[in-house]
């Protein structure tokens, strides 16, 4: 056997002693056991708990406002049924999620509907609900009067602002289309409600998205004047998750290389999530809210902010846990073969890698030298690599154990799924820790 004790450099996750305490039962092992593939382990108290600082944010600065959950970040029922308690609200971009979401008791005021060229089906439903639309085209929102007529009842719509920043973006209506679109929206009379605008701005630059939030203002109080409501902006998505500590994600960017991954594959800085951020979450929207005074803008000019968070939701709120099937060496480092596959951890659809280290649960506690290995999936492609970097284990990997990857509940769950070669899709199992006792079950599926 080859020992190994090269490796990339250690990227570990925040320490998590709730997770720890469920990891360090007998659990995860049971559940591995009992559904016969790996699963992700979700923790619905961290979303109740992140939305609450979102909202907290949003009432020191004396600022009227409504969360959106973005659906899209991980599909659970579990987060809809939490929504639909706290009142948070919820973005979709497809019938299907707007059906879901209504359907775990989400209201349809508490729901913006998203996405580029939206199918008829969802305008209709949307309209008839009364959910927000962000109308990213011209000719979209005709197709959105025209379902407000033949259903006899208002469309309450925001317009998406086309980032001066980013002129080749797909999303969002440019200076002239906004002119006709405003103008189209005061002729329709009560057929719109033009309740505002949006805007869709890729990365994660707090000052950025300030700036547009401001110039949203200004085009509300113009659109003000032609007897519109306008009282009312959205900021999307965009606030970064911190997974790992500044010294660790320095370290790593700074060091890592070819030599750190199998098959000597290769990536930059740049094709890496930014997995340390200094202001996440709330914090980026604190930081937002400060950006040349936008708070007191907001205020004086009375208008209400919207935001669309998704992973920042979902921050700690889950976990992935695979089963280790098989372990070879090869020179200075081990493959690692799971019982799942790389679409079950979605950062490959990104051609990218989910860097958080995952953590060894020995099947049974033995002792042993650190160990390097990258970790394979199960199918018969080559390019199945659920981790292509050589991670480094406090031990060498055995067949039984388990390898948990943290954090993963934002986009990584279920973006990517597939039951390629008929494996398994991970199930969703729903932890609560309420009153010192572990109870588990499985999340519902999305309703059909």
């Amino acid at each position: 056997m080859t020992t190994s004790t090269s490796g990339a450099p250690p990227l570990p996750a925040h320490p998590d002693p709730q997770l720890d305490a469920v990891l360090g039962s007998e659990l995860p092992h049971e559940l591995s056991y009992a559904l016969g593939g790996p699963f992700h382990l979700l923790m619905p108290d961290r979303f109740d708990t992140n939305s609450t600082a979102f909202k907290h944010e949003l009432t020191e600065a004396g600022v009227q406002g409504q969360v959106y959950y973005a659906k899209k970040a991980n599909k659970a029922a579990v987060w809809m049924d939490r929504c639909a308690v706290s009142g948070t609200g919820v973005d979709v971009a497809s019938a299907g999620e707007l059906r879901d979401a209504l359907g775990h008791g989400v209201r349809g005021e508490d729901v913006v509907v998203t996405g580029p060229a939206k199918a008829e089906g969802l305008l209709r439903v949307a309209v008839l609900h009364g959910c927000l639309i962000a109308v990213d085209a011209r000719d979209e929102l005709e197709r959105v009067i025209d379902q407000a007529q033949a259903a006899a009842r208002p469309a309450r719509v925001l317009l998406r602002r086309l980032p001066p920043a980013q002129p080749h973006s797909r999303f969002g209506l440019d200076d002239r289309e906004l002119t006709s679109a405003l103008a189209r929206c005061a002729e329709a009379g009560d057929a719109v409600v033009m309740e505002g605008f949006s805007f869709h701005l890729s990365g994660y630059d707090t000052q950025a998205r300030g700036e547009l939030a401001a110039e949203l203002i200004d085009l509300c109080l113009k659109a003000r004047v032609l007897g519109l409501r306008a009282d009312r902006i959205s900021i999307g998505g965009g606030f970064a998750v911190d997974y790992t500590a500044a010294e660790h994600w320095e370290r790593f960017l700074r060091e890592q290389g070819p030599h750190h991954y199998h098959a000597g594959k290769s990536f930059t800085a740049s094709d890496f999530y930014p997995y340390h951020s200094p202001a996440p979450g709330p914090a980026a929207l604190r930081a937002i809210l400060t950006t040349d005074g936008l708070a007191g803008r907001l205020r004086e000019a009375g208008v209400m902010l919207l935001l669309e968070p998704g992973r920042a939701l979902l921050d700690r709120a889950g976990c992935t846990v695979f089963r280790v099937q098989g372990v070879k060496d090869r020179p200075g480092y081990g493959i690692v073969t799971v019982d799942g596959s790389s679409l079950s951890l979605s950062e490959q659809w990104f051609n990218s890698e989910y860097l958080p280290d995952p953590v060894l649960l020995p099947a049974e506690a033995t002792p042993g030298e650190p160990y390097a290995a990258c970790v394979g999936g199960a199918t018969c492609l080559e390019s199945d690599m659920v981790t292509w970097r050589k991670v480094r284990f406090r031990a060498r990997p055995a067949v039984g154990d388990l390898l948990v990857y943290p954090n993963t509940a934002g986009y990584q769950m279920d973006s990517n799924e597939s039951p390629f070669h008929e494996l398994p899709l991970p199930r969703k199992v729903v932890l609560d820790t309420a009153g010192g006792t572990t109870r588990w079950r499985f999340d519902r599926p999305p309703l059909a």
